[in-house]
């Protein structure tokens, strides 16, 4: 874990440990030798691998030294490199990711909350008590609808296998078609929850990716249907340029793919029970 001295480092860190990953290693330079809740810092990403067999890296380092960070994880081969931190300038996180794929690692993010698979591990930020084991994978570009819908999901009595927050700004490591792929080949998926928002193609990309022959039934939902043109909301990546990256675009594009398209984060539970019950 890079930046696990930090205060939001530290604090994730127990999280994590907490809802069950083995955080083995944590990796501040300049202050290898010591510890954080009983998990030994290195100074590089290299001595940590070298002596604990760490084998995929969460990043809390702040944006300035996030490119260096990542870099150096993805140069050790760490699968995935889960980017929380936020910020991070376009021309860096263009640099990360082109490497990374040069080197066929995966990188969930930048400013992402994490990967979360209940029963097994988290890595990230999302809330410990919000999820449970189950069978529907959850893939997202924001963070907080994640966490709500996860939720719903969750007081329904519908537990999750994965959820997959993809990240918000405009350039990102992993696609939807990347996590659409993985949950495909899950024999513990059986239902797949996508949300979307305003901005750029990435939905409709993943509605073609479907209408391709994906496996199992997609459950989804767009935010910012009430967005007014060229302004961004929220997000960095969230903003529409002329006719392109429109929430009615990116629902037909899904309707026409097969997928059910809830109108309010609150109709996205029953529209999976549905489907898993049936």
């Amino acid at each position: 874990m890079q930046g696990i001295t930090g205060y939001q480092g530290a604090f994730h860190a127990q999280r994590m440990i907490e809802f069950g990953t083995q955080v083995v290693a944590g990796v501040t330079p300049g202050k290898g030798g010591t510890e954080v809740h009983g998990v030994p810092v290195f100074n590089t990403v290299a001595d940590a691998v070298a002596q604990t067999g760490a084998t995929t890296s969460c990043l809390f380092v702040p944006a300035r030294f996030a490119k260096d960070a990542a870099m150096e994880a993805i140069a050790a081969r760490l699968d995935p490199v889960v980017i929380i931190s936020e910020h991070i300038p376009v021309h860096d996180a263009i640099a990360l990711v082109a490497l990374a794929k040069a080197q066929n690692v995966r990188v969930v993010g930048p400013n992402c909350p994490g990967v979360t698979s209940p029963g097994r591990c988290k890595i990230g930020i999302m809330p410990n008590h919000l999820f449970r084991q189950g069978s529907v994978s959850v893939v997202s570009r924001s963070g907080t609808l994640t966490y709500e819908i996860g939720a719903a999901l969750t007081h329904s009595g519908v537990g999750q296998s994965t959820a997959v927050g993809l990240g918000g700004d405009p350039v990102v490591g992993m696609s939807f078609e990347e996590a659409l792929t993985l949950f495909g080949q899950d024999p513990q998926t059986e239902v797949v929850v996508l949300i979307g928002e305003i901005g750029g193609s990435a939905e409709e990309a993943a509605a073609r990716f479907i209408t391709a022959g994906f496996p199992k039934p997609v459950v989804a939902y767009i935010a910012g249907r009430t967005a007014p043109p060229g302004k961004r909301m929220g997000h960095a990546g969230a903003v529409i340029s002329g006719s392109e990256g429109t929430a009615a675009a990116k629902i037909e594009a899904l309707t026409a793919a097969g997928a059910a398209v809830a109108d309010l984060p609150g109709q996205v539970a029953e529209l999976v029970r549905a489907r898993v019950l049936s």
